[in-house]
């Protein structure tokens, strides 16, 4: 009988009892949280390397620095199952359901500024051209903001877009016909079609005899670091193009958001039930 117990014992060592197995099961929850992070952190840094998002730098940061804490944050979790430290999973616990709440606002925001657009058909043209006012006031504070347009178009000066519109289009059928000239050639590469500019190149215009009244047809420029980055519908066509960019970083986030969710009520169940077996385990040792 003596040698059953032994043996009993032994079996009894060698295999992870409950809370043991809970404790994996919540170690493996809260890496998954941290996996997470990794979509988010991506779509902050492919936001980062377009080039208009690179020059008005408005969401891209605070995407990456939201997956940076998520995958911070899910990898103490992960530590704190593996070496079973309460306190550092109740800490994981509340840290993830506020970066949670932070992300799904963050998602619901950007979904909000973007949800008005622009892009008027022009007559005789197959592209589409951009007006101000049809997009968030939000967004258009951003870039009126004191100094900031004029750091802005100066990168977007920086940048191969007119360059690259320029080599596109030679001919004046091929702009006039072309249907994916993309918002920001649209609006900060050619004057707009409204002020009656004679085309030249895509870049060179010849500027109609009569006084422009439009400020946008008076800001137009044939020099390479100025073309019509001063326009209205140079901001138009930017913030049309941040929309695009925008809203595929936020489908992103969202799935994020629901993942994070499923696995964060998981997590929390696998906390409750090693916390049960804890106390049960106190309790048939005697403690109360």
């Amino acid at each position: 009988m003596l040698k059953l117990d032994d043996d009993e014992i032994d079996r009894s060592h060698a295999k992870p009892g409950p809370m043991a197995l809970n404790h994996m099961a919540l170690a493996a929850i809260n890496f998954a949280a941290a996996l997470l992070s990794i979509p988010v952190i991506g779509a902050g840094i492919w936001l980062s390397t377009q080039p208009d998002n690179a020059c008005v730098q408005i969401l891209q940061w605070p995407v990456i620095a939201l997956g940076a804490a998520i995958l911070a944050v899910g990898l103490a979790g992960f530590a704190g199952a593996l070496w079973r430290l309460p306190w550092l999973l109740l800490a994981y616990l509340v840290a993830m359901l506020a970066l949670i709440l932070a992300l799904a606002c963050l998602a619901a925001f950007t979904f909000t500024v973007t949800a008005t657009s622009s892009g008027r058909p022009v007559p005789s043209r197959a592209f589409l051209e951009y007006d101000l006012d049809d997009y968030s006031g939000w967004l258009r504070a951003r870039l009126d903001a004191p100094g900031r347009w004029d750091r802005v178009k100066a990168c977007l000066a920086a940048t191969p877009t007119c360059a690259e519109f320029n080599q596109t289009y030679a001919t004046a059928q091929g702009l006039f016909t072309a249907p994916w000239v993309s918002p920001l050639q649209s609006g900060c590469c050619k004057p707009p079609t409204r002020c009656g500019y004679t085309f030249v190149t895509p870049t060179y215009w010849i500027s109609p005899i009569s006084e422009a009244a439009d400020p946008d047809c008076a800001a137009w420029s044939n020099e390479e670091a100025r073309f019509c980055y001063s326009c209205n519908s140079c901001k138009a066509g930017l913030l049309q193009n941040l929309r695009r960019e925008w809203r595929r970083a936020d489908i992103i986030l969202a799935v994020a958001v629901a993942a994070l969710v499923v696995v964060y009520v998981m997590g929390c169940y696998a906390f409750r039930a090693a916390k049960t077996d804890e106390l049960f385990r106190r309790y048939r040792q005697g403690y109360t």
